[in-house]
């Protein structure tokens, strides 16, 4: 039988490649014995440790090396709808904020915000509550004009992760085996963001994700 102080701890899965990372979020809670912290550096990684060790909290980089934070906060949210997940993130674009909450972060975190924040931001939403960084949340609010040109803001989840993945070099056959659907789709998906973006050519079309910064 599981001890009762075991069975207080917030576990919190951190999402990223880069192990310093999670090891500074380790250290940030040494002397909190409630929280218990683990890793994962990928996607793919990332959403087996979800499901095997149920996390209370999920913190998810937005740039990940196989597919996006966004695409893996699809998938666990698909998994288990309730999942309380924090976006942490070197991009502090309002349009990718306001593309988080949309799709049911509870939490965006940038990656140069004060690393008490972060500490502050898991405690929160471990308490069910949101939390986006002030300067981040000021940005949103002052610049909704900004966010509702973004060229993100016309596209559907799926096709910003297609986007993603096209502008990290990824080949048509290379994205439907990551995402799992078939070479049709993203290749139709893809003319689709031609047009919408109004890019001329396949190679426009990835210069245009390379300005937007996307993961």
């Amino acid at each position: 039988m599981m001890p009762e102080n075991q069975k207080l701890k917030t576990k919190v899965l951190i999402v990223d490649d880069h192990p310093v990372v999670v090891s500074g979020c380790r250290s940030l809670f040494a002397s909190d014995s409630s929280v218990r912290i683990e890793g994962a550096g990928n996607a793919k990684a990332g959403y087996t440790a979800f499901v095997d060790g149920k996390p209370d909290i999920t913190v998810i980089d937005i740039k990940l090396p196989d597919v996006s934070g966004f695409e893996l906060m699809r998938q666990i949210r698909k998994e288990d709808p309730d999942a309380r997940i924090i976006m942490f993130s070197m991009n502090d674009d309002p349009a990718f904020v306001v593309r988080a909450i949309e799709m049911g972060a509870q939490g965006y975190l940038s990656k140069s915000d004060d690393p008490r924040l972060f500490v502050k931001a898991v405690l929160k939403v471990a308490a069910g509550e949101n939390y986006i960084s002030p300067h981040l949340a000021e940005a949103v609010t002052f610049s909704s004009a900004v966010v509702k040109a973004s060229p993100t803001n016309k596209m559907t989840a799926r096709e910003l992760e297609i986007l993603t993945l096209l502008r990290r070099g990824d080949k048509i056959a290379e994205i439907a085996d990551a995402l799992g659907i078939s070479y049709k789709t993203v290749a139709n998906t893809t003319s689709l963001l031609k047009q919408k973006l109004r890019a001329r050519s396949h190679s426009d079309l990835i210069r245009m994700a390379v300005e937007m910064n996307l993961g």
